[in-house]
């Protein structure tokens, strides 16, 4: 199956590993939270950890300096607590600086590479709306804890 934004093979995409429920793709199952949020501001607020653990679960949607910028700001944003406010605006001051971030080859032409991860955006969507907070939470902390130092 292959939509605009996943490829997956035999039900599983091929860069996160998660598995695809009732022929949804991992990236059909991102748009779900994303509705959640208009329904909760709590969950809302954490809107660019629900983006960035995606997104770091599927490199190939980024250049190569998008995807560093991703991972510096996620780090360092995660490392000391910053708030959303903040967050988004050192996200705006460093992609005005690289200029263009994600990939502009079409999805089927990316270099796509396997990674395996202890929890991807299947356990959030599986779990529903009412544990989508206690989910990205979680999610981001396992991010962390494989992200290099």
């Amino acid at each position: 199956m292959v939509d605009n934004n996943t490829i997956m093979e035999s039900g599983i995409c091929i860069e996160c590993g998660a598995k695809g429920i009732d022929g949804i793709s991992c990236y059909e199952m991102f748009q779900f939270p994303l509705v959640w949020e208009h329904n909760d501001p709590k969950l809302y607020d954490l809107h660019f950890w629900l983006v960035s653990c995606y997104m770091i679960q599927h490199p190939s949607n980024y250049t190569e300096d998008g995807f560093n910028l991703l991972i510096k700001l996620f780090t360092v944003a995660y490392d000391n607590n910053w708030d959303n406010d903040y967050i988004l605006r050192k996200n705006r001051e460093l992609v005005s600086k690289i200029g263009k971030i994600t990939n502009p080859l079409p999805n089927h032409k990316r270099k796509q590479k396997y990674r395996s991860w202890s929890m991807t955006i299947e356990d959030v969507y599986i779990n529903g709306e009412r544990k989508a907070i206690n989910n990205i939470n979680r999610w981001k902390e396992i991010i962390r804890k494989d992200l290099p130092i």
